[in-house]
């Protein structure tokens, strides 16, 4: 009876149908809570493989008999925490959402502890973005064409970029930089000049990497399309680093040059107290401050 009970409830059972609706915050909230489970980091990949082949048996109706919906539920949860959705294959380990609490747990209690020399900075920060990049790839849409997945670095280096620069100078943006008239005479220091001038750092930063990242992906995949390419592809990393260089030698003065080593700011964009300071000792007079953006 027991048996003809489980067989009538897996009737018309859809493995791969949402066990909570998704329209809802609460309905994906559940349902991210249930694939991100920590618990799976700990399953050997025999258990994985187990909860996949019982997944793909549900997909071709072939289900073990006596097999429960719970059974198939628990099976699907750890089929999505641990197999990528769009090629099946398993992923790394450290790449899956499952593992970001554990990962990100302890990268970032060690960024909180050793943050008081340049060296323990550099060195969490590196292993913090190496996490990042290695989660991003694990869970990308794997079907991207080849030339979109060519360009992943670039978005990578771009974003890092976009994170690492106002990091490392967070103290200019916490404290302001100093700002000086045209002839040199500090006027006080500003968040804001920090502000401008790290956002053109991290624009030139970019531009500096572009037409490496993004070009020489094009030409690489028109080149490997010929026969000789085919057989040299052991000089493929080479020689593409050898071209980078080439782009490198002309973008690195070419990106510094974006915008002027001492940026300018009018004073009516300060911040009022420093405004109102610098109207007060120098009138009108003074209508523009002067900083070095850094490199």
């Amino acid at each position: 009876m027991t048996c003809l009970t489980s067989m009538e409830a897996l009737k018309g059972f859809d493995i791969d149908a949402p066990r909570w609706d998704q329209s809802t915050f609460m309905g994906r909230l559940k349902h991210f809570f249930n694939i991100t489970d920590c618990r799976t980091v700990l399953l050997p990949d025999s258990r994985l493989d187990e909860a996949k082949a019982l997944v793909e048996s549900c997909r071709a109706g072939s289900v073990p008999p006596g097999t429960t919906v719970e059974q198939l539920h628990y099976a699907k949860k750890l089929y999505d925490s641990a197999f990528h959705p769009d090629t099946g294959d398993r992923m790394n380990l450290i790449g899956r959402m499952s593992f970001q609490v554990p990962g990100g747990m302890a990268i970032t209690g060690f960024m909180l502890q050793f943050y008081r020399t340049v060296p323990a900075v550099v060195f969490w920060q590196w292993v913090n973005q190496s996490f990042n990049a290695l989660v991003n790839y694990t869970n990308r849409n794997a079907k991207a064409p080849p030339l979109v997945a060519r360009w992943v670095p670039f978005a990578a280096v771009a974003a890092a970029n976009c994170v690492n620069i106002p990091m490392m100078r967070q103290q200019e943006i916490l404290n302001g930089i100093a700002v000086t008239d045209e002839d040199g005479n500090k006027l006080g220091h500003s968040r804001k000049a920090a502000v401008k001038g790290i956002t053109q750092v991290v624009i030139s930063r970019v531009t500096m990497a572009a037409p490496g990242m993004i070009i020489l992906p094009i030409i690489m995949q028109r080149l490997e399309k010929y026969r000789f390419m085919q057989k040299i592809t052991f000089l493929h990393g080479p020689l593409q680093v050898m071209m980078v260089g080439v782009f490198l030698i002309f973008m690195v003065p070419a990106a510094c040059s974006l915008f002027p080593q001492s940026c300018s700011m009018a004073v009516s964009k300060l911040e009022p107290e420093l405004r109102e300071s610098i109207i007060s000792q120098y009138g009108d007079r003074v209508s523009y401050v002067y900083f070095n953006k850094g490199l």
